[in-house]
C-alpha cells in the first residue's frame, strides 16, 4: 500500500461533467455524486474479520453534501467492543479517482485493493493498513444493474445500494490506541450506499463467514418511498460454490414472514424456485450494538445501531424441500432500524 493513490484528480464533490456518468451505472463502486448534488450523501462500507475471528472492524469512508454542515468523514466500528468513531473531513480533503474506486478523506485512502488509515482524535489513534485480493466482484448487466436489479435505473429513489465485494482476502495489520490486529489470512466484503436518505425503517444482515469458505449472503429488507406512496422491498443474495442466487421484490421473490423478538429476527421468503429461511441474532453484552451516523437529507443526523459480530442461521431449499445451502455466519453485521413492524408482509 505504498504505491501512489492513483491520478486522483478530482477534488471534492464532484466529477467532470459527462466523463463517466453513464458508464457508473453499472460501477456502483465508483463515487456516483457531482457538484450539482444537493442533500446528498454517499458512503463506502468496507468490513474485513482476522482469520482466527477474534478480530473485526469496518471502515465507513463518505461525503455529506448539505447547506448546513457539507463535510467528508471516516465512521469506524469495532466488531468486539461495539465502539464506534466519528472522523470528521472538510469537503475539500475528499478526493476520487475516475472510473475505479479509490478515495481519499485527509490522509486516510480506500479501494478496491485496500486501505490505510491513520485517525486521531482526544480519546483514540486507529492505524492501520490493509491489502485486499480474490475479490469476488456483485456482477452487474443491462438487466441487472447490481443488487439493485431494474430499481438501479430510477431516477428518483431515496436510496441506492451497491456490492462491491461479497468476498475477498485480507492481510495487514490494524492498532487501536496501540493495541494491533493481524488480519493476515482474513475475510473482507465492501457494499456502498448514496442518495438523499436512509430508509424510514429497514433491516440488513450480512456474512462471508460460513464453514464453507467463500460463501457470502447479504440480506436488505426496508420501507422505501415509492411515487407519493411507500412499500416494503427487499433485495439479497447467496453466493455459494460459484453459484449466485438473486432474491429481490424485482425477482418476484416475497417476504412471507417476519418476526422480531428482542435482539432476534426471523424471516422467510419464497422465490420462484426456492425457500429461504434466515435467523440474525445479536450477541447480549454491553455496548452492542454500536451506534453509527446515517444521513437524512444528506446530513449525517441521524443515530442508527448496528452489530459486526453477531450470528446468521441460512438455510437455502428447493421447492422440493431439498437443501441448497445450510449453514451458520459468524462475524455477521446486523441492523434494525425504526418500527420493524412496517415491514411485516
Amino acid at each position: 500500500m505504498n504505491q501512489p493513490i492513483p491520478e486522483m484528480l478530482q477534488k471534492g464533490p464532484g466529477s467532470r461533467a459527462g466523463l463517466y456518468d453513464l458508464k457508473k451505472i453499472w460501477r456502483p463502486e465508483w463515487f456516483q455524486g457531482n457538484r450539482k448534488r444537493k442533500n446528498y450523501f454517499e458512503g463506502w462500507y468496507i468490513k474485513s474479520v482476522s482469520a482466527t475471528g477474534d478480530a473485526s472492524i469496518a471502515f465507513i469512508p463518505g461525503i455529506s453534501l448539505n447547506k448546513e454542515n457539507p463535510h467528508a468523514f471516516v465512521q469506524v466500528i469495532h466488531g468486539k467492543t461495539g465502539d464506534t468513531w466519528y472522523f470528521k473531513y472538510a469537503v475539500e480533503d475528499f478526493y476520487f479517482t475516475p472510473n475505479q474506486f479509490a478515495v481519499k478523506v485527509g490522509g486516510n485512502y480506500f479501494s478496491t485493493d485496500g486501505m490505510e488509515v491513520d485517525l486521531r482524535s482526544e480519546n483514540v489513534h486507529i492505524k492501520g493498513r490493509l491489502s485486499f485480493s480474490g475479490q469476488q466482484a456483485y456482477p452487474a448487466s443491462l438487466k441487472n444493474p447490481g443488487i439493485m436489479g431494474w430499481y438501479r435505473y430510477m431516477p428518483f429513489m431515496e436510496c441506492y445500494h451497491g456490492v462491491v465485494s461479497m468476498d475477498h482476502e485480507v492481510t495487514g495489520q490494524v492498532s487501536i490506541n496501540e493495541k494491533m490486529s493481524n488480519f493476515a489470512g482474513g475475510r473482507g466484503y465492501i457494499e456502498k450506499d448514496w442518495g438523499s436518505s436512509m430508509p424510514k425503517a429497514w433491516i440488513w444482515m450480512q456474512s462471508n463467514h460460513f464453514e464453507d469458505p467463500g460463501s457470502s449472503f447479504m440480506l436488505s429488507v426496508a420501507r422505501i418511498p415509492w411515487i407519493g406512496n411507500t412499500f416494503s422491498g427487499f433485495l439479497g443474495y447467496l453466493f455459494h460454490r460459484g453459484t449466485l442466487t438473486r432474491f429481490a421484490t424485482y425477482t418476484g421473490a416475497r417476504v412471507k414472514s417476519l418476526e422480531k423478538t428482542g435482539r432476534s429476527v426471523t424471516l422467510g421468503i419464497e422465490g420462484r424456485d426456492f425457500y429461504v429461511h434466515v435467523m440474525g441474532e445479536q450477541e447480549e453484552r454491553p455496548g452492542n450494538p454500536g451506534a453509527l451516523k446515517a444521513p437524512m437529507l444528506g446530513k449525517m443526523e441521524r443515530v442508527i445501531h448496528e452489530s459486526i459480530d453477531s450470528q446468521l442461521y441460512v438455510s437455502v431449499t428447493d421447492k422440493n424441500g431439498i437443501p441448497v445451502f445450510e449453514g451458520c455466519g459468524s462475524n455477521a453485521g446486523l441492523e434494525m432500524t425504526g418500527d420493524i413492524s412496517l415491514l411485516a408482509p
